[in-house]
């Protein structure tokens, strides 16, 4: 079976977000089951393709927000609004609808789509649902512009989130709808997409691009450490909620490192709390940690960090929004439902790092758990997508 995988990113470089990390798991998935997958999507600016031979590249986008100028913020909104668009939809409306047909036209005989997300499934949805597809879900992204709406420090803002909810709870019905099959990375997020009583739904669990050096002595630099793209609001939601509400019960010599791209204008609030900024070595950052700190409180779909931090080992607290699909829990992973429970249990957890009584464990075993269960999801998506073409 011969799939294009359609993304807003096709793999450009080393994967460094969450989404990059999910588009690469699901692309070895569907290889570890005889797919062959030809990527289809916009990359990063002067960055190279990590699959060149496999990819159709539309051209180069920065689709961030928060370095972007007003003007070309404004220019978005009034694609967005012109268009009935979401604002992540209109920032790809780069290339002419003609373009994308020749781009697809170029790939020869193939026998559907995996739309990766809705940004670009949106921007150009009557082309890119003209054959059968495979529809992943990687958040509800609907609940989590409402989420981003609650906590917007701006009236205008709210309004902008809000218009943002409305449009894409429309386009992922719709979506869901015309898909051959829908693919969630959580059970949780099945409900809200309006597929409970579906067949053609599934979660699909996720690894990580590169195993874990299992078993690798590590010395860790601080006691706790988390690391995200705290520019994207649902992670920022978190990062304030641990800051503001966990940090100032924490003891003072707890030490605490922040680690990715943070807000410009993000202030340091606590002087046991250093912020690293972007890390050459994800994993490697989290290793020097004694326990990670899983502080999701808001969107939808699966923590990445969370599937790091268990195949890596680490002993962890986390609340349960960061846990979302995950089934099988380790012994060194606690769960906290509140700031007081997740300060009193990250400090228990820190002096049994220290003192050996807490300790890491072989992260293989669900590594392996992971990657056996997603390739028996994958193989049933593709069935539909098989019956839809006799």
């Amino acid at each position: 079976m011969h799939l294009v995988l359609v993304s807003s990113l096709i793999p450009s470089g080393p994967p460094e977000s969450g989404f990059e990390i999910a588009n690469q798991a699901i692309i070895e998935g569907l290889r570890r089951v005889g797919v062959k997958v030809t990527l289809l999507g916009f990359k990063w600016p002067d960055a190279s393709l990590s699959y060149p031979e496999n990819s159709v590249c539309l051209g180069e986008v920065d689709v961030k927000t928060d370095t972007s100028s007003l003007p070309q913020k404004l220019r978005w909104l009034g694609k967005a609004v012109a268009g009935g668009l979401t604002f992540s939809s209109a920032k790809l409306r780069i290339v002419s609808q003609d373009k994308l047909r020749e781009a697809i036209a170029s790939i020869g005989p193939f026998d559907g789509f995996v739309l990766n997300g809705a940004p670009l499934a949106g921007a150009f949805e009557e082309i890119l649902t003209s054959r059968p597809f495979i529809f992943v879900a990687h958040n509800v992204e609907h609940v989590s512009a409402a989420q981003n709406a609650g906590e917007a420090a701006s009236p205008v803002e709210r309004l902008l989130f809000r218009r943002e909810a409305s449009v894409l709870k429309a386009l992922e019905r719709r979506l869901c709808d015309k898909a051959q099959f829908v693919l969630t990375l959580a059970d949780d997020d099945i409900a809200p997409l309006g597929l409970s009583d579906s067949a053609r739904v599934r979660s699909v669990p996720l690894t990580t691009p590169a195993a874990p050096n299992a078993g690798k002595p590590r010395t860790p630099a601080f006691d706790t450490g988390m690391i995200g793209t705290w520019t994207w609001a649902p992670n920022r939601i978190g990062l304030e909620w641990f800051l503001q509400n966990v940090v100032p019960r924490l003891h003072p010599d707890l030490s605490i490192a922040i680690a990715g791209k943070l807000p410009s204008g993000f202030p340091q609030r606590d002087p046991r709390v250093r912020f690293l900024g972007r890390v050459d070595d994800a994993k490697e950052f989290m290793r020097q940690c004694r326990v990670i700190s899983l502080a999701s409180r808001a969107g939808t779909g699966i923590q990445l960090k969370t599937i790091e931090t268990l195949e890596l080992g680490l002993p962890a607290v986390a609340t349960p929004s960061s846990l979302r699909g995950i089934a099988e829990k380790p012994d060194n992973l606690l769960q906290a439902d509140d700031a007081a429970g997740f300060a009193e249990q990250l400090q228990s957890h820190v002096v049994g790092q220290r003192t050996g009584t807490v300790k890491d464990v072989d992260g293989r075993v669900f590594r392996a758990t992971q990657q056996e269960r997603m390739d028996e999801v994958l193989r049933f998506a593709l069935g539909f997508v098989i019956k839809s073409s006799l």
